[in-house]
């Protein structure tokens, strides 16, 4: 079977996760998803494939050597999609040979190479899209689908020597919980890669450091007819806290190394709102600077309006992992290497975001990220190349066999 048309079984899983349920998966439907991986994984001969209570799901494919001396190499991807698009009801389907054009998906939905020209590399290519009202789910869908692409070849061809390999697939990787659970001991790699998002050639090392900033305002309610010099409206205090960030600073207005402010949720009411933002930037310090600023605001609103209006509680998330894998180059370089032996050219860029590897690399697993042939992941206009996920797939089986060697 080809990654692609495991793609199109798996992304009729609604695995979206939810922050709000501090329960691991968040969704019953991870563990759903699961389960059936699972199914999936001994029926094709990995016969300790299993998951535990939590929804984290491991397998293992022996070394052809039955005293191995390489390394064991780990793939890891994630079983959620994002919650910032629907991911249901689920219509996908393939576009033969996409002619560079406008795709259109639906009914009064539009996907152009205009407003996305990666289109236009992709001419001539097959490729897995959504109707355009739900996501397609290859954020990280479009992973788990190569690493059992890969893992079939192995099983399938017992005479293709390779070192002992590690599979591990984690919930709830969308709301930055994905390697709270992981179990690096148990899963028992040296080293791994994550599999999640982005075109194929992709090698990725360095993250952001990201916090969560959580604001709380206190308002005070009065009927409107007698409220003068009384009233306190938290949601205006919440637009005043809003109109005070660096609107320069916002994801839509930066790229690279820039890093941001994104208000990610607000509710409000007149006793009581809640904003709550993701901070990120790839230099450590920059970060702390950006959450120095947002407890100055809280200050000064508190300073204005009375203390304990203005509530604030920051919470680190993940931090960089260039530090950890800088010390084991050899990842990024046989990287780069399994991608000119699948066709395709190295392309090392930051990850503007975050990966399960930027946990578990500080967790004691090294753990840089791969592109899975995949692009606009958390929207409704995501989409597959069919030849990129092959080819994402046949750099796997060449970076096993770097190691194998």
């Amino acid at each position: 079977m080809r990654a692609y048309q495991r793609l199109l079984k798996y992304v009729n899983y609604p695995t979206a996760s939810i922050s709000a349920n501090e329960s691991c998966p968040s969704t019953p439907e991870q563990l759903e998803f699961g389960k059936d991986l699972v199914e999936e994984m001994l029926a094709m001969g990995i016969t300790d494939a299993n998951m535990d209570s939590n929804g984290y799901v491991y397998g293992t494919i022996p070394a052809t050597d039955s005293d191995p001396k390489g390394p064991v190499i780990g793939f890891i991807a994630h079983l959620d999609v994002s919650v910032d698009a629907p991911c249901q009801p689920m219509n996908a389907r393939v576009i033969e040979n996409y002619d560079g054009g406008d795709i259109v998906l639906s009914e009064g939905i539009v996907m152009s190479p205009s407003e996305f020209p990666v289109l236009e590399k992709c001419k001539g290519d097959d490729l897995v899209v959504s109707d355009g009202k739900t996501l397609l789910g290859c954020d990280d869908k479009a992973g788990i689908a190569a690493i059992l692409t890969m893992a079939e070849y192995f099983i399938s061809n017992p005479k293709e020597k390779h070192g002992t390999i590690k599979i591990g697939f984690t919930p709830d990787e969308e709301i930055a919980r994905g390697a709270d659970l992981f179990d690096v001991k148990r899963f028992g790699a040296d080293f791994a890669y994550t599999v999640d998002g982005g075109a194929f050639g992709e090698v990725e090392y360095e993250t952001f450091n990201a916090s969560t900033a959580i604001v709380t305002i206190t308002g005070r309610s009065m009927h409107p007819g007698t409220a003068k010099n009384k009233m306190v409206n938290a949601s205006l205090l919440a637009m005043e806290f809003a109109a005070m960030l660096p609107g320069a600073e916002r994801p839509e207005h930066t790229e690279g190394y820039e890093g941001f402010y994104h208000l990610l949720s607000m509710e409000g009411e007149v006793e009581k709102a809640v904003l709550t933002y993701i901070v990120r930037d790839h230099d450590v310090s920059r970060l702390k600077s950006k959450e120095d600023f947002i407890q100055k605001i809280a200050a000064f609103l508190n300073e204005k309006y009375g203390d304990n209006t203005v509530a604030l509680e920051i919470k680190e998330s993940y931090r960089n992992m260039d530090i950890i894998l800088r010390e084991h180059w050899h990842l990024i370089e046989n990287a780069c290497k399994a991608v000119i032996q699948a066709g395709g050219e190295p392309d090392i860029k930051p990850v503007r975001g975050g990966t399960d590897g930027s946990r578990l690399s500080f967790m004691g697993l090294p753990c840089p990220n791969l592109g899975t042939g995949c692009f606009n992941a958390h929207s409704r206009m995501e989409f597959a190349s069919v030849s990129s996920m092959d080819k994402v797939v046949e750099s796997l089986i060449k970076i096993v066999g770097l190691y194998a060697k």
